[in-house]
């Protein structure tokens, strides 16, 4: 998968994530002021439960319309081998086994999960251990990281 149609692909994934949330935010927000939901005693939690989850929800919408917006002005760079791994390099990392995994270094978005099977790209960031490891890296590098004290290495094979 080229740089260009990932960026869209994540692009599209955020509009859709934030859609959702969109419609869920209100959804809690209704739940939150409907007159039913007025509490009868100070036991009776159910509006003030769904305005947590409303608040909650539009926190979340916020943060997924920033990321949206940062990947919308994103201007993807040419791997530079003098300047190693940087945001917006696509990097394919091989473990100890052979088993290889392609990552998008990106400003936002951690975790987002874009493709399937060999082609899929997990989105992480410069603020993940992962990220700070692969910083600055270039291909035959290891990348060292510590996971409930166990140590992991991987190689990256590939940058682009």
């Amino acid at each position: 998968m080229n740089k260009t149609t990932l960026l869209a692909r994540i692009v599209e994934t955020l509009e859709q994530d934030v859609e959702v949330l969109r419609r869920a935010a209100q959804t809690a927000y209704e739940a939150a002021t409907a007159e039913e939901n007025i509490a009868e005693n100070k036991y009776d939690t159910l509006g003030l439960e769904a305005s947590y989850l409303a608040t909650g929800q539009a926190r979340r919408t916020a943060e997924i319309r920033q990321a949206l917006l940062t990947y919308q002005q994103l201007l993807p760079r040419d791997y530079d081998p003098a300047r190693g791994i940087q945001i917006t390099n696509l990097v394919t990392l091989e473990d100890e086994e052979g088993e290889q995994r392609l990552l998008f270094l990106g400003p936002e978005g951690a975790g987002l999960k874009i493709g399937e099977g060999a082609q899929q790209v997990t989105v992480i960031t410069p603020r993940s251990p992962l990220g700070q490891a692969m910083l600055g890296k270039r291909i035959d590098d290891e990348v060292r990281l510590v996971v409930a004290g166990v140590a992991q290495v991987a190689v990256v094979v590939d940058v682009s």
